[in-house]
């Protein structure tokens, strides 16, 4: 009999995809006995994983729908909860049904077994990113059936915490790495040799400097012509007008980029295209300007200097959710955001240390692809042994 393996995308942006779909050609390299199922809730995600599975013979993609009534209430109801990611699952119940495994790299798929009643169904769940918000540690994630985790620093936190044990935890690097065909080619945007920096704002509106800073960020480039600036802000920020964050009672309005910042020359507004999911942008700068996206962590895999913008006032120097603050000077205004880049440029070697000790704990890279190793370590967890995976303990 062979075993049904499902890959699902459920989200309003294609973010996710490079995170976990270079597993599809790995798995399905592993034995003729896996059929392989991709699920997606659009189809810009749908065509993303495609690309990665490449020539994947043994693999279905369906394209996941529901009625339009449903997307014209979740126009109104995403601001507040997943309505239609939950609406997803509920509508497409009978597709999941006959799968033994499901593989997520988000946690709302979790209803599928908690409310939907697929109880059989064995739920895989793959981080996306590296990063240290309250978020990577939710309660929730004790309820997969596997976890596999970017590095050291995931792992040990969450067995701490009590969210994994050792046996159903392991290390497998960071698969989004994997897809990058040649890292030594660079693309640079501008027509100058002036310092690129990538401000790459997150969208949470309590932590997100976009909000009270962002315009004060554009226009102090505008008027600063040592710099060139690529704006890509994280790709949520511009899906939406209305964000919300109910942990911390806060809502605020997305205001749109001035057409005056596109117009400068030394600035490039990208808020979505495939360079802000690929790591286009974040492989040709030489600055990274952010707050609290993990997106940082993609940065220093090649160290170079960064700048934190504090917009929200954190005290943040013994908070653990800002540990990737260390990488870099923090900036409360644009008088110290200024400073912040001129040491950056004299001294572009001060935080790399830290930066490498960072980066070795939070994503462990191998010889072999992160896709390899979740799939060699799916199929020992599953118990697949025509697979003939390594065993577990060798990635934990």
């Amino acid at each position: 009999m062979k075993h049904r393996i499902g890959f699902l995308f459920n989200h309003e942006a294609a973010h996710q995809v490079s995170h976990l779909a270079p597993m599809i050609p790995a798995i399905a390299g592993m034995s003729d006995d896996i059929e392989i199922d991709v699920f997606a809730s659009t189809q810009e995600q749908l065509d993303l994983a495609k690309a990665y599975a490449g020539t994947v013979e043994n693999c279905n993609f369906t394209l996941l729908t529901v009625p339009a009534l449903y997307n014209a209430l979740d126009k109104l109801l995403n601001k507040v909860a997943p309505f239609k990611r939950v609406a997803m699952l509920k509508n497409n119940l009978e597709l999941f049904r006959d799968l033994d495994a499901l593989v997520v790299p988000e946690r709302t798929s979790l209803m599928l077994r908690d409310v939907f009643g697929l109880e059989h169904l064995k739920m895989v769940r793959v981080c996306h990113g590296a990063g240290d918000r309250d978020v990577a540690w939710s309660s929730n994630i004790s309820k997969f059936d596997l976890v596999l985790l970017p590095g050291d620093k995931h792992r040990d936190r969450m067995i701490a915490l009590g969210l994994v044990q050792p046996e159903n935890s392991a290390v497998i690097g960071y698969m989004k790495f994997d897809a990058l065909a040649d890292e030594n080619i660079v693309h640079r945007p501008f027509k100058n040799r002036r310092p690129i920096v990538l401000y790459n704002p997150h969208f949470d509106p309590h932590l997100s400097s976009w909000f009270d800073m962002g315009e004060d960020v554009l226009e102090y480039f505008a008027n600063n012509q040592d710099y060139n600036l690529i704006f890509a802000p994280h790709i949520m920020l511009f899906k939406r007008r209305l964000h919300t964050s109910l942990t911390n009672r806060v809502v605020r309005w997305r205001k749109d980029v001035q057409e005056r910042f596109k117009d400068c020359d030394n600035i490039l507004v990208d808020t979505g295209s495939p360079a802000c999911l690929d790591m286009t942008h974040v492989r040709s700068a030489d600055i990274y300007l952010g707050d609290v996206s993990s997106q940082v962590y993609e940065f220093i895999a090649r160290p170079r200097p960064c700048v934190f913008l504090n917009s929200h006032g954190a005290d943040w120097k013994r908070d653990p959710k800002y540990k990737f603050w260390t990488l870099g000077p923090v900036a409360s205004s644009i008088e110290e955001l200024d400073q912040a880049l001129k040491q950056s440029v004299e001294n572009p070697q001060e935080f790399k240390p830290e930066q490498q000790k960072l980066f070795k704990a939070s994503i462990d890279l191998q010889n072999r692809s992160s896709a390899q190793r979740a799939a060699e370590v799916y199929c020992n967890f599953m118990g697949l042994s025509e697979c003939q995976p390594q065993p577990l303990k060798k990635y934990g």
